[in-house]
């Protein structure tokens, strides 16, 4: 397992959607994760450090894993599967170990609140799947190579996203 940190969080400007690109911690590879908005907002946030008076969904969960006496120990995005990420809260409580599935997005938003790191597989990293097909409707430009696609998208900057604001 690689570590990962969030390096950015940007809006896709071809399809307005939010992006959260996680880059291995001691490396140059990124994982981009195209999620929505409110999980955009709740990651964004967080990392901006805001703080409301009463619990967002996010918020309230922490609290629950706190208030039970137990311990997100770590985030694993584990999988994609027809173009879904898949995810796994790893909470411990005691001698019990509970691994719960997950969007990718919600175990982001949670492992920041609570510290928690986030870790994925090489494989991964080294081969996002994206489906093309969904990238361009124009019928007078031809179709994207998967492999440009995938080379292009590990060697983006995170600002060719843009920038998302909650």
């Amino acid at each position: 397992m690689i570590e990962v940190r969030v390096a950015h969080l940007g809006l896709d400007k071809t399809t307005n959607t939010p992006v959260v690109i996680l880059q291995e911690q001691n490396g140059e590879r990124v994982l981009p994760i195209w999620i929505g908005p409110a999980e955009a907002s709740a990651i964004a946030m967080e990392l901006a450090g805001m703080k409301f008076a009463r619990p967002l969904t996010h918020d309230l969960l922490k609290q629950v894993i706190v208030g039970l006496g137990a311990d997100l120990r770590k985030v694993i995005i584990t999988k994609v599967q027809d173009n879904t990420y898949y995810a796994e809260l790893h909470i411990y409580r005691g001698d019990a170990i509970v691994n719960i599935d997950a969007r990718p997005s919600d175990s982001i938003a949670l492992a920041l609140r609570l510290k928690a790191p986030i870790f994925t597989s090489d494989e991964l990293l080294e081969h996002t799947s994206v489906d093309t097909s969904e990238l361009s409707t124009d019928t007078t430009t031809p179709p994207v190579d998967a492999d440009w696609l995938k080379n292009h998208l590990q060697n983006l900057d995170p600002e060719d996203f843009g920038k998302f604001t909650p």
